[in-house]
């Protein structure tokens, strides 16, 4: 092994295909993205070049901060639901006493695997004012109850993000599912051993082990949620008004919309800079001690 590492050419041969890769789908169109942010063009014709000036107007549009808020909202959202859910369950399905497990996993898991169209247009029946599921239970439940879950300002950010969450909860799931049961079962032995309940060891030995998977979890649900867009786009459009808009979807109405590609270039860089600064802000505060068992 120590040969092969010490092999500067065998090692170039590995690397440089992934990293060519890389730089052709990744790093060369982020550069063309922050390259057009310094013009303003709208696509077709000559580019003009005004430095910092989409940037400055970003800062003074009340979009880009309604936008900026939704955003913070959505991830933090969907990453509660999805990552504590996800716990719960996967706390619970590692108990060998409960029957149908491999059942539980699979249909948790499910909902992931399904195009985010058939998702988004199955919760638009749900959330249908007039004859949806949700305002049907409540009906036969005899609560007067009813909301227009996405026509109401106040809810459909929330309402959305729901979706979002439902959806992709399966993969935190699984993720958590894989981390409990990597946990050797001598530490729950002795927690038992020592009178501890399951759910007390769980509390004091599972979760703290998982701290690696949490960091992990997080770092997917902000991204996720901070750079989300096609629940957006196919439930509500960014409406009503713009409640539901978010910087993808200032970015995709200022760029494929209005034909303004320079704008549009500037909201990408700043969903950008923000996906990296959580990332690292995460990376910061969670398991910054590995745990090696």
């Amino acid at each position: 092994m120590n040969k092969y590492l010490g092999n500067k050419a065998a090692i170039a041969v590995f690397v440089l295909p992934a990293l060519l890769l890389y730089s052709l789908i990744v790093f060369w169109p982020l550069v063309q993205t922050v390259y057009r942010s310094l013009f303003d063009w709208d696509g077709v014709n000559t580019a003009s070049f005004i430095g910092l000036d989409n940037y400055k107007e970003l800062l003074d549009d009340d979009l880009f901060w309604t936008s900026l808020k939704n955003g913070a909202i959505f991830a933090a959202l969907i990453a509660v639901f999805q990552i504590g859910l996800g716990t719960l369950l996967a706390l619970a399905i590692s108990d060998a006493k409960v029957k149908g497990r491999k059942w539980l996993r699979i249909s948790f898991f499910m909902p992931v695997v399904l195009s985010v169209t058939v998702v988004c247009q199955l919760w638009l029946s749900i959330y249908n004012a007039e004859y949806g599921l949700l305002n049907k239970l409540f009906e036969l439940l005899g609560l007067s109850y009813r909301q227009d879950w996405l026509s109401d300002p106040g809810v459909a950010i929330f309402a959305i993000a729901f979706v979002n969450a439902w959806q992709f909860m399966g993969y935190h799931f699984a993720l958590l599912f894989a981390g409990v049961k990597s946990i050797p079962e001598q530490f729950v032995e002795a927690a038992k051993i020592d009178g501890a309940s399951k759910w007390r060891s769980h509390w004091l030995i599972t979760l703290p082990l998982l701290k690696e998977t949490y960091r992990f979890c997080l770092v997917f649900a902000v991204t996720g949620g901070l750079s989300a867009f096609a629940q957006m786009f196919i439930m509500s459009s960014g409406g009503p008004g713009t409640s539901t808009y978010t910087l993808t979807y200032l970015m995709y109405r200022s760029a494929f919309r209005i034909n303004e590609f320079g704008y549009g270039s500037a909201s990408a860089v700043v969903l950008v800079l923000e996906c990296l600064i959580a990332t690292l802000v995460i990376n910061r505060l969670v398991a910054r001690e590995r745990i090696i068992y």
